[in-house]
């Protein structure tokens, strides 16, 4: 059996195999002729950021269940963790040739376009005179060169940082010369400009001038270096509460401290050098096939910033166009929260601004009705204007409180650092709850106004980060419903006595009702196609894990059920196979935008009923966290949910069929091309 084979077990995809099916819809994208050529840069440095966080987060975590329990398999395709992760690391070996093809296509691109990226060999000797000379005065003095021998041990690699290893030779002995890649030293060097602009990265640089580090030596061999660490961690409130002082906050620093020494899931190497890979793996007691021979670079976030080597005009004839300006949904001198008291508000980014909820918050800290405003954050901008707007509220003598997760992965510290400024703002802080998660995207605000209290409740699919509210699609509903606002108040009182047991009016909140709620829908489905009544099922959602779940949906098939999905991800389901799946239908947009938002769509008509929610149908989201999907109570934003939702399905140009082999396919081209964000994008008012 091929190795893709035992990643597809009939109706099931393994969860891995498919994450690696989505990247590389994403490196497709960098060769995408519909796309700009800077946009196809930045499309590549995005596959290998994904990859190197697929390797400290998902490696790692199978790394961990390969040691702790070596018999375990997954629940749709069988497998072991060790299995998986032998199919992975050959299936890497692909991704890797893969992306240097795309590198290379896109050199020659930028070339091209009047922008010339060199490598050290490929320098004319005024180009390697200058280079040298820069490498001295510039570079030499921020390397830290080190030969290994008994007084001068071993450095410890750290996670993601590049080295660069020598072998070198000196009175018939052989030793190793290392040195780090400091990340103060720009990435890239300008070397001439003229009808077209030459640079040469950072690396480069390095590998052609490093030797010059270890004067007085040979060097036999040569090769950069960069070792991946596994990242993945628990931080159970069971094992915080042993420590002494007990603060939640310090022990997940001490985690997060740790992240950087854990064991080694992968090495990168620059070069055939077989004697520095060698010392390196025994070094590190890392298998070969955990090494990768990488052509160019490890890190490829310099090809987000090519733009500043053209002229602005070039640059911006190699981007996307510009949206125009967001029109405010509210508009400018209106009152948010009045316009929330009258009706719901929609909004949709990024074809609508988060200023709107912004204005909301200011207001609210400013309105004498207001009582408290409660938020659940997940993920912040480092310049969170949301921040300053609850800052605000909670000096203005609101009751303003703040449930920040600590545990957003990679995020651990920038949230530490804001539960910091706003408890010294006032704000009262609750770090989660319990061993769960904090998902969850809501603002709870509760008014007094003449004796009687009212509730503005806004609920989203996305985190309150400006930053990635201009890249993300995401919906949000600002609501004065009574019974939506009730529940979001005990939503928070539940937060902070650590209840997940209670049963609430409107909302489906995991870990107790959201999964059941859903399964009921999907269940009532079912039991209208049994009966010969028509039955659908429309979903958007980033990734489909959740076994049971998936289960019903196919039961739900089995039974007539016509089922479209879309999911940008990760999708552990096969449709399309006939007497199984054959009534459900797959597809994933990956674009301009990251597909971020949550939808739940059953019935249709008068019967139809839909949820926006903060969850993915993922075992984590509907049994580990807790994570709210919402009913869309008014009549007008329900139908223009639907209607975007439609469009998507309908998506051929960036959008792609997964099929009953289990392959994602481009589709066919029938009729109109649709590129669904792009048509979001001309229609925002």
């Amino acid at each position: 059996m091929s190795e893709e084979n035992k990643f597809i077990n009939g109706i099931y995809i393994n969860r891995e195999y498919s994450w690696l099916m989505f990247n590389k819809r994403v490196l497709d994208q960098a060769v995408d002729t519909t796309n700009p050529l800077l946009e196809k840069c930045k499309f590549l440095s995005i596959f290998h950021s994904n990859l190197d966080e697929f390797f400290m987060v998902r490696v790692g975590s199978l790394l961990t269940d390969a040691k702790l329990n070596p018999g375990e398999k997954e629940n749709k395709t069988n497998l072991t963790a060790k299995e998986q992760i032998e199919g992975i690391l050959k299936r890497t070996k692909d991704c890797y040739r893969d992306a240097d093809a795309v590198y290379a296509k896109l050199v020659k691109e930028l070339n091209k376009a009047g922008l010339r990226i060199k490598t050290g060999g490929e320098l004319s000797q005024k180009q390697y005179e200058k280079c040298k000379d820069y490498f001295h005065s510039s570079v030499l003095p921020l390397l830290s060169p080190m030969v290994l021998d008994a007084k001068h041990p071993m450095i410890r690699f750290e996670n993601m940082n590049c080295y660069m290893m020598f072998e070198l030779t000196k009175s018939d002995r052989t030793m190793y010369g290392v040195m780090a890649i400091s990340p103060k030293l720009p990435r890239v060097y300008k070397i001439d400009a003229g009808k077209k602009t030459t640079i040469i990265t950072i690396e480069e640089l390095i590998k052609t001038f490093g030797h010059l580090a270890f004067d007085g030596y040979n060097v036999k061999s040569s090769a950069m270096l960069r070792l991946t660490r596994n990242a993945d961690f628990d931080a159970n409130i069971d094992d915080a509460d042993i420590e002494r002082d007990f603060d939640f906050s310090k022990f997940l620093k001490h985690k997060v401290e740790l992240r950087g020494s854990q064991d080694a899931v992968r090495l990168q190497i620059t070069e055939q050098a077989d004697g520095i890979k060698a010392f390196v793996l025994k070094l590190l007691d890392l298998k070969k096939q955990y090494c990768f021979t990488v052509k160019n670079a490890f890190d490829y976030k310099f090809m987000m910033s090519l733009g500043e080597f053209f002229d602005k005009t070039a640059a911006d004839s190699f981007k996307y166009v510009p949206p125009r300006p967001h029109a405010a949904v509210v508009p400018q001198g209106t009152s948010v929260l009045e316009t929330a008291l009258a009706r719901d508000i929609f909004l949709a980014y990024p074809f609508d601004s988060m200023d709107t909820l912004v204005r909301l918050i200011d207001e609210c800290a400013e309105d004498p009705r207001v009582a408290s405003i409660k938020i659940t954050i997940y993920r912040l901008d480092h310049r969170s204007r949301i921040v300053e707007a609850l800052k605000k509220a909670s000096e203005l003598g609101k009751e303003v409180t703040v449930v920040i997760e600590l545990c957003a992965r990679f995020d651990e510290e920038n949230n530490m650092y804001f539960a910091e400024v706003l408890r010294d703002a006032g704000c009262t802080i609750i770090y989660g709850m319990g061993n769960y998660k904090v998902h969850s995207k809501i603002i709870s605000i509760v008014l007094m106004d003449g004796g009687e209290i009212k509730y503005v409740t806004h609920l989203g699919t996305g985190n309150y980060n400006e930053q990635t509210s201009k890249l993300y699609t995401d919906l949000n509903i600002i609501t004065a419903d009574k019974e939506i606002g009730e529940d979001a108040v005990s939503f928070f009182r539940n937060i902070a006595i650590c209840n997940t047991d209670h049963k609430y009016n409107k909302l489906l909140i995991a870990p107790r009702s959201l999964k059941r709620g859903l399964i009921d829908y999907i269940e009532r489905e079912t039991e209208k196609a049994k009966k010969g009544l028509p039955a659908f099922i429309n979903a958007k959602m980033n990734s489909l894990t959740d076994k049971t779940i998936i289960d019903k949906l196919i039961a739900a098939s089995c039974a007539g059920v016509k089922i479209k999905l879309v999911i940008r991800g990760i999708c552990c389901l096969v449709p399309g196979v006939k007497g199984k799946t054959e009534n459900i239908s797959v597809i994933s947009i990956v674009g301009r935008f990251l597909e971020h938002s949550r939808i739940y769509c059953f019935g249709s008509g008068e019967d139809r009923k839909m949820f926006i929610s903060s969850a993915d149908l993922m075992t984590r989201n509907t049994d580990k966290r807790v994570e709210i999907a919402t009913p869309v109570l008014d009549s007008k934003i329900e139908q223009r949910i639907f209607d975007m939702l439609t469009t998507m399905t309908c998506d051929n140009v960036k959008g792609r069929e997964l099929r009953a082999d289990g392959k994602y396919h481009v589709r066919d081209m029938t009729g109109e091309p649709v590129n669904s964000q792009e048509e979001f994008l001309a229609s925002r008012k």
